[in-house]
This record gives structure tokens, sequence and C-alpha cells, in this order.
């Protein structure tokens, strides 16, 4: 089975881990994951700094290879909130509760354009220790790791190397 996702994955944390394991459990062995990861620039609009998209890409590497998933992948840059899922051919995408309105969309302008709609996987969201979803954005405030622990301000140096563009 061939799947999509696609993020920003900017800190890598554990509801991105959740996403991206579901993708790979989805392909299944002999399947194939397409993940779309925010170029630089489509990445610029988020509220919190973004690393680059190098940074990124490597660390996203480096957690994939480490799980010796069964189905095969690639990293495509994204530029807009649709990347190639539009124009492939494939079965399905898993997206999270923020990106589900954007499955539906890349479904109904899949069926404008005469094109298979694929099937939608939501995960659930993954709650930190204090019982409020793990984002990104409460990771870089310093409120949890990327784990849903609670972090000191003290101790948080994640956007020491990160930039807004």
């Amino acid at each position: 089975m061939k799947v999509m996702v696609g993020g920003t994955f900017d800190p890598l944390h554990i509801g991105h881990q959740h996403l991206l394991t579901r993708a790979f459990t989805t392909a299944g062995p002999g399947g194939h994951v397409v993940i779309g990861l925010s170029s630089d620039t489509f990445a610029s609009r988020k509220q919190h700094p973004v690393r680059s998209y190098e940074v990124r890409f490597a660390e996203l590497t480096n957690w994939i290879e480490s799980k010796k998933f069964e189905a095969t992948y690639e990293i495509e840059a994204l530029f807009d909130q649709f990347g190639s899922a539009l124009t492939q051919d494939f079965d399905a995408l898993v997206v999270s509760h923020e990106t589900f309105p954007v499955g539906n969309l890349i479904n109904a302008k899949r069926k404008e354009m005469g094109k298979n709609m694929v099937d939608l996987y939501q995960i659930q969201c993954v709650m930190a220790k204090d019982g409020k979803v793990v984002s990104s954005t409460r990771i870089y405030r310093g409120e949890i790791n990327r784990f849903g622990e609670p972090v000191s301000e003290e101790l948080f140096s994640g956007a020491e190397s990160c930039k807004k563009e």
C-alpha cells in the first residue's frame, strides 16, 4: 500500500512519531510511505521558530532508520499544503486532528481532477503529562519536552538553534 503523510516535524516529538508510525504500519511490509516535509518557506508560516529543512530532514531520517520499518519511504519538500497528494497515485493519507480538514480538501480536489479519492486515517492526539495535547508550539514555549513531560524554562534550549524566516 502507498501512504502519504506530511508535516513540519519540528521538533520531532512523540505526536509526530505516532503519526509516522501509523503511516508505516498502514503501508505495511512491502508498502511505501511518502513523507511531505515542509520547505523552509512553507514552514515560515508557523507561530514558532523552525529549524532549517536540512536539520529537520536529518532528524526525520535518523528516527525512521532507527525504527527499521518494513515499508520503504521517501521524503519530499512541501511548498504548500498539498504537495504531490494531488498528482500522485496512492492509497491512503494519514492525518492528525489538525490536518484532517486538509485531507478532506485533498480528496475534494482529487475528485474534481477525476482522480481516485484516498482513504483518510486520523490518529488520536498524544496527550502530555499535564493532560494537554503535545505540540511543537508548546515545546518551543518551554512548557513540555518532546515526550510531553513538563520542562522548566531554564532547561529548555530547543529554540537556540532555530530562527524565524
